[in-house]
Parts: structure tokens; sequence; C-alpha cells
């Protein structure tokens, strides 16, 4: 693919005639090398009939090159030598940099959509049905401690179990590595008892101890994690025999059991994780469907457990590329051979069906009027947030003289800082824009999520993030607003500090609900919560695709997926 590499260069350069004249000096500056290997390259394009070469002799002649290969021709060829050896960074950037034209590009993301999806092949007698799945956000870490993103927690799942699952609705709650369970009359005390013989990836038979080292590591880390609110009013957790385990909360909280079934909660080898030393989150082992058998920058590969506690899942292999490009914009001709797409584009082909998971993202604003500056001012912060929901009905007009507020602060002429992460850049960016455009003077800083959870948040103005709205939404919104009230001022932090309170303890899910609507109505009329937007997420997929469920998040559950054979 080098030599495909050295001949676009050449054409790019002098491919504009039928016929250029050229210096060795010339082609060596635009291959980046010696006057040497400037020739060896040329005589290796003429070999594959890419060019022909006629020289000149003498220092500083100029020779004839002419090019036999359109570039178009030569960039698909390099593209398809690419994805058919797996090579998917390679493949994407040649698009990137070789695609000249729409049709170029077009057919070069047929090729690769071509090698996503489903594929069947034939092992000796054995049939082995493969799976592959782009994502857009790069993997990183699979440690159910560590992840930070939702493609991240979605692999994690299908290598991990917890000790309880959701399935259906938000109050069901099902066995998962624990058959049963029960909890005394102030429901400070949960016993769990395990199921016998769950194997882990590496063979380890599953006991209490492995459930305690799980939640013990969470108790003691110092990293500012999702949920830590709940799992920080874990007093002890000990094991009472091999197959029986006891939580010991401080106090009552309803929101115990539901975060005991997230990707956060998942239970983890004890033996396994000591021995990597810091290597786990890429070399994960759980209990769970799938074993990771490889796992790189853009490539995680995914095996089936044929021991699986829960019955065998129907793939064998799984294999999820990382594709900085949004796959689902692509032609619905080009993608007919990939199966599922997570949040296709609108375009898609109507033969492609279609499931609303009844997910969505929630995109906001937020204001840190913790922090000394305009946006302390109401008045301020109720034009600013009015200046966002201009266009919109969801806020209506401005309760405020914009003019009137303006002159008489110079919040105008300071600067404000609106702080996200990397995938809410854009967000953050029409935000700023938005503004600009009302006299406000904005810059935005994107931070890793890692740095975002440090101080970061504290010194800005506005803060720019999202809230997937699951099965998990409760969790969510537990965990949201009690981040939230770190950059709020104490009156309104220590008001929504006492309505969580009451929310954890509340037993039923719809009063927790209503409590939860009422410090989001609450923050809205105080200017200090502003939702941008909303979107619902849905999964196309084609008819031979069956077995499609969802996970907790939205995202398809890869256990139940099966494709029937062609007869």
């Amino acid at each position: 693919m080098k030599l495909h590499s050295q001949f676009l260069k050449l054409h790019s350069r002098h491919g504009g005639a039928a016929e250029a004249s050229v210096t060795l000096d010339e082609l060596a500056h635009t291959l980046g090398c010696t006057h040497r290997n400037a020739l060896n390259v040329i005589n290796k394009l003429a070999g594959q009939g890419w060019i022909c070469w006629t020289p000149s002799r003498g220092r500083g002649r100029r020779s004839s090159l002419k090019f036999l290969a359109g570039a178009e021709e030569v960039a698909l060829s390099s593209m398809m030598q690419a994805i058919s050896s797996s090579d998917i960074r390679t493949a994407v950037e040649g698009i990137r940099g070789h695609a000249r034209s729409s049709s170029l590009q077009d057919t070069l993301q047929g090729w690769l959509l071509a090698y996503f999806g489903y594929h069947s092949e034939q092992r000796s007698d054995k049939r082995i049905d493969t799976l592959r799945l782009p994502v857009r956000q790069q993997l990183h870490n699979l440690d159910p401690l560590y992840m930070n993103l939702l493609a991240e927690s979605f692999v994690s799942s299908h290598i991990f179990d917890g000790l309880v699952a959701r399935s259906g609705g938000q109050e069901r709650i099902n066995p998962g590595l624990a058959h049963t369970w029960d909890t005394n009359e102030p429901r400070t005390v949960w016993t769990f008892h395990l199921r016998k013989d769950v194997l882990f990836h590496h063979g380890k038979v599953l006991a209490a101890e492995d459930v305690v080292f799980s939640f013990e590591r969470m108790m003691i880390t110092s990293q500012r994690m999702l949920y830590s609110n709940i799992f920080k009013d874990i007093w002890e957790v000990k094991a009472l025999n091999p197959g029986t385990v006891r939580f010991l909360l401080k106090q009552p909280n309803e929101l115990f059991l539901p975060f005991l079934c997230t990707s956060r909660a998942a239970i983890v080898p004890r033996d396994l994780e000591t021995a990597l030393a810091g290597s786990f989150g890429r070399r994960p082992v759980g209990t769970g469907p799938f074993k990771l058998v490889e796992m790189n920058e853009d490539l995680c590969t995914l095996e089936v457990f044929p021991y699986y506690f829960q019955g065998r899942a129907h793939l064998d292999r799984v294999e999820i590329l990382h594709v900085p490009w949004n796959i689902a914009t692509a032609a619905p001709e080009t993608s007919s051979a990939f199966h599922i797409v997570h949040n296709p584009s609108a375009g898609s082909s109507a033969e492609w069906s279609r499931i609303h998971s009844d997910y969505s993202v929630r995109k906001f604003v937020t204001c840190n009027t913790k922090k000394k500056g305009p946006l302390s001012d109401p008045l301020i912060r109720a034009d600013v947030l009015a200046c966002l929901s201009a266009g919109s009905d969801s806020l209506g007009k401005s309760p405020v003289d914009s003019d009137t507020v303006r002159a008489g602060n110079d919040a105008a002429a300071t600067a404000l800082q609106i702080a996200t992460i990397p995938q809410y850049a854009g967000d953050a960016e029409a935000v700023a824009a938005k503004l600009n455009g009302c006299g406000y003077c904005c810059r935005v800083l994107s931070v890793s999520p890692e740095e975002f959870k440090g101080p970061v948040r504290l010194q800005a103005d506005l803060i720019v993030f999202s809230l997937l709205r699951d099965q998990d939404e409760q969790l969510r919104l537990f965990d949201l607003y009690s981040t939230m009230v770190q950059h709020l001022e104490p009156r309104t932090r220590a008001d929504i500090e006492g309505r969580l309170r009451l929310i954890a303890r509340e037993p039923d899910n719809e009063a927790r609900a209503a409590g939860f609507r009422e410090i989001e109505d609450s923050l809205r009329e105080k200017h200090q919560l502003h939702i941008l937007y909303e979107k619902p997420a849905e999964t196309a997929y084609l008819p031979s695709v069956r077995g499609v469920t969802f996970n907790s998040q939205g995202w398809v559950d890869l256990r139940h997926l099966w494709f029937p054979p062609e007869l």
C-alpha cells in the first residue's frame, strides 16, 4: 500500500497533463527521499504498469513521465487491500486523503461497509458466524471501574456480569450472578446468594470473595466515578460463605439495587486483576457471554464463551472497530451488507426495519453560580439562557430587558468560558456562536473526561454535557445533580441535596421520578439549567437479523443476535 501512496503523491503533483517533463530532483522532492530511492520507486511503478518513464541522461536534464493508471483506480486498489487485511485505519485515512470526488468516496465507503456486518465461513465442519461493528468512540479501558465512554460500557457489558440485571421496564430487576437476594425491614442489609459453578473466562469458579473484592476496590478508589454517590453508601461488604455475600449500607438507599444492574457494578476476579497490575482494562476477564481475545487502538475482538451460565450466545465472534466517521451517512445501496446501525441517518433505505428503543440523549447547559462572575447575577443568567432559547419554544421569551441588563453590567465584555468534553465540543461551539451573536464573548474549553471530573468545571461559567435517558435514568439523574451542586451557590445546593436524600429513601419508582422532575423545574426556574435538545435513540437493521433486543443503555444486546443460514 506504500507504493499506492507514492503513485498518488506523484499523480497529485505531476498528473495534470497527459505527459509531464520532470527532473530527478523534483521527483525526489515530491516523494521525500533520495535520488536513488526515487529511481527505485519509479522502476516499481513502471513494473506495475501504472506509469511510463523515459529518462534523459545528465544531471538536471528533464525526463518524461506518463501516467498509464488513473488516481481513482490506484486509490481504490489501495483501499481494497487495506480493507481485506483489516487495516481499517489505513482504509479510512485513504478515503479522506484520496477521494477527490464524491463518487469515488461513495465507492470506497461502499467497500468499507461491505467489510462490516454479518459474515459466515466454514472451518472444517463448523460454521463460524462473525459480526463486525463500527464504533466512533475509540476504546481505551474496559475495566468497569475506569471506563468513561458509552462504547466502552457497551463492550464491557458483554464481558462482565453483575449480581442482578435489568430486563424490560425500569422496575423489573432479574437475577444475574446471584440467583436470589433478600433485605431486612430497614433495607440497610442486603444478602445475595450466588449461582453455583459460574466460570470466569480464565477457568476460575466465581466465589463470594470475588464479589467482595469487586466492591471494595470501588469503595477505596479516590477517582471520581459515575454513581460514586451510590456505592459510597456501602458500609461493609462481607463473604458469609463461598456462595453468600452480605452488604451493609450506611443508610437506606432505594437506588442501591438498580445500581447493581449497571456495568459499574460488574464482578471481576480478584486474582487476575491483581496479577495483571494495571493492564486489566485492556485484558479484561469476566463471566460474560463473550471473552476478549484482542484489543488495540483500532480493533477489539470478542469470541463466544461457550460455558456461559445463562446459555451460549449464537454468534461465534464479534469484531468492534474504531471508525472515526459516521458510517450511517453512507448511501443505503452501499450499506446493505451492514446489518445493524446505531442511530442511523434519516435517509436510510426503507428496506431497513427500525426500532425506537425508548432511550434518548439530552444535551444541556448548566451555569456555575458558585464562581464569582457575571452568571452569579440572576438577571444575567436569565438573559444568557434566553439567548440560547431564541428560536425555540422551550423557554419562551426572555423575562428581562436584555438591552438594559447588558448596558448596566460588564457581562458582555467578560469572556464566558464554556467547559465540555470532546464528544460535545460541537454543541459547545454552537452555544458559543449563539451567545456571541447576542453580544457575549465566549470561548470553549474541551478537555478529556478525566480532566473534566477535576477543577475545570468549577473554573468555567457554563458547562455543556449530556444525560442518557435510559433504564438507568434515575441513577444518572442522581449522579448528575450530586455533581452539579458542586458549582451551585450554597442555598440552591442545600435545597437539591435535601431533595436527593428524600429521593434515595423513596421506595416508589414514580415518586422518585416526580422528585427528579421537581429538581429540574427548580433549576430551570432559577435559570441555572437549560435543555439544548433531546434526540431519541434508534437502531436500524435488515430483516435478516433475528433476536434484536436492547441492553439498559439502548445498545443492541449481542448475546441474543443470530442470523439464519442460507438454505
